[in-house]
């Protein structure tokens, strides 16, 4: 199914219905494609991809357990 951004805002809820059913949304702006909806069924054998990127590449660890200690409370 496509729709377009105006039909995403207002018709929201009828988007989820048709996502439950496992239909594929097409979201398109000024007539052109810009994203898709799929349904989170179907994203269950994907992966979770945890590697840092960037700067942190070279850092040893998981993303979850740096970003726990970076918000640790600090004291002094």
């Amino acid at each position: 199914m496509t729709v377009t951004a105006k039909d995403l805002r207002f018709n929201v809820s009828f988007l989820f219905d048709v996502l439950s059913k496992g239909e594929d949304v097409t979201i398109t702006h000024r007539g052109k494609p810009k994203a898709k909806l799929i349904s989170c069924d179907d994203n269950e054998h994907i992966p979770k991809d945890d590697t840092l990127f960037g700067l942190w590449s070279d850092q040893k660890g998981d993303v979850d357990t740096m970003v726990r200690n970076m918000r640790k409370r600090r004291e002094f």
